[in-house]
């Protein structure tokens, strides 16, 4: 995980109210409140991300967001539009 990345993925499925502990390096640990199921594998914010900002999981731009997300939110297709492999949405 990057320290510029605004989500996180998890490594087993976590319930709504779950506090998780993400850690961008061992000096800044982050409590985040998990806000629905996460299932296996999935990401979730770990800041608030405004509608039309980018995702960033690794370090790298993986979409957008199509509406504002929580922290702690479940980040997906429901408010994520994939911007990788789309030659229309190629930023020229």
């Amino acid at each position: 995980m990057k320290s510029i990345d605004n989500v996180a993925v998890t490594l087993q499925d976590v319930p709504p109210k779950t506090v998780v502990i993400v850690n961008f390096s061992k000096d800044i640990p982050l409590r985040i409140t998990i806000k629905e199921q996460i299932s296996f594998g999935h990401k979730f914010a770990v800041r608030p991300i405004k509608k039309g900002d980018e995702i960033l999981k690794y370090g790298e731009i993986i979409g957008k967001a199509t509406r504002d997300i929580e922290e702690g939110e479940h980040v997906h297709v429901h408010n994520l539009e994939g911007i990788r492999g789309r030659g229309d949405k190629v930023e020229k």
